[in-house]
């Protein structure tokens, strides 16, 4: 598994501005701030040397204030109000998953709960985005997203498929090779015959073109009747049209689900605000882009700490995004987590990657 630490701001330092702190750090000092960054992780509330010196079992609670005091000097920790605990900066953080996190791998269970959910058939490509989404919003118990572009690529193919007595299903390629297949409501006891028909009328006025492009025309053509169908055939056809319609529109949106789980650590109400504004922000079509364009620049995960996005950091949270592609490896949308900065990042990342894999293989 590929992830690209870096985040979208060029100020903060990479990895590699990383690795002289690291150097620097004794092992000792590495062990505790692990411990502080694990227990950060794990209840968000700052940690004291007391209880640290109880964790570690060998090392006093005056040793560990040193190493926390040089910790904090060199801005990777620092103390909330009055607290004596500490917490690691977004720095620190940084550091932290660039440079000493371990990442884990998916559970048998959680890989076969991604596969199921989005492989699942019948479904449209659409809907299966919609379950990835609900699923990584459950799984990380933070908000998941995914990022979907409106497609304006020409179609290469369609067809209607009889599967049942009164069902039949619309199979849709694009020229990039993306496939959907949507299940429609036909008549009872439709012959074949009048599926092929429509296949073959559809067929001559789509490939080549968009359904944007085409659909208007094709409903003018059917209202003035100068299309020679019967009227089994023309009803097939205007539902085929208005299932590919509705699921062109439903592309063109990010879909981000389990925002309650954001409010979890919200504190006060500049919090809650600052929510709003982050929400509000993803909703324009200019921070969609931008997501998109984060999304195009690596090949694996990207990880977004606090401030590094202006976006994320609206809010003071932390995202985990990963691009997917179609068969012709061009970039199709982005999926992910939002949630606090003391997001698992050993757990999501490789949830959020897999589940970038497994979108990219439907649409393969």
């Amino acid at each position: 598994m590929q992830f690209n630490p870096k985040g979208g701001n060029s100020n903060v330092p990479t990895i590699a501005g990383h690795r002289p702190v690291l150097a620097e750090m004794s092992e000792r000092s590495r062990e505790i701030f692990r411990q502080i960054v694990d227990a950060y992780v794990e209840t968000g509330e700052p940690v004291g040397s007391r209880t640290l010196s109880r964790r570690l079992g060998h090392l006093s609670p005056a040793t560990i204030r040193n190493v926390m005091a040089d910790l904090e000097e060199i801005g990777l920790l620092f103390a909330p109000h009055t607290s004596a605990g500490r917490l690691p900066t977004e720095l620190g953080l940084r550091l932290f998953v660039d440079g000493l996190m371990e990442v884990g791998g998916l559970t048998a269970e959680e890989r076969e709960a991604i596969d199921g959910q989005c492989n699942a058939s019948g479904r449209s490509f659409p809907e299966v985005l919609e379950q990835a989404t609900t699923l990584l919003s459950g799984l990380s118990r933070a908000a998941g997203l995914v990022l979907a572009p409106k497609s304006d690529r020409s179609l290469k193919h369609i067809e209607f498929v009889h599967l049942s007595p009164g069902r039949a299903l619309v199979v849709l390629v694009t020229e990039g090779g993306m496939v959907e297949n949507r299940l429609i409501d036909v008549p009872m006891g439709l012959p074949l015959s009048t599926l092929i028909e429509a296949t073959n009328y559809l067929s001559a006025r789509l490939v080549g073109r968009t359904i944007g492009m085409a659909r208007v025309s094709i409903l003018e053509e059917l209202e003035s009747q100068r299309a020679e169908l019967d009227s089994l055939t023309r009803k097939v056809v205007e539902t085929g049209l208005a299932t590919w319609s509705d699921g062109e529109r439903a592309e063109g949106a990010l879909i981000v689900r389990g925002q309650s789980h954001l409010l979890d650590d919200v504190q006060e109400a500049a919090d809650l605000e600052r929510l709003r504004s982050l929400f509000t922000a993803l909703e324009t079509k200019e921070q969609l882009l931008k997501l998109l364009e984060a999304a195009d620049q690596a090949e694996g995960v990207q990880i977004f700490i606090g401030a590094e996005s202006n976006l994320f950091g609206l809010a003071g949270c932390s995202a985990v995004i990963s691009p997917y592609r179609d068969s012709q490896r061009q970039l199709v949308g982005a999926v992910g987590v939002i949630g606090p900065s003391r997001l698992n990042y050993a757990r999501i990342i490789p949830m959020v990657d897999y589940t970038a894999k497994v979108i990219g293989r439907i649409l393969g």
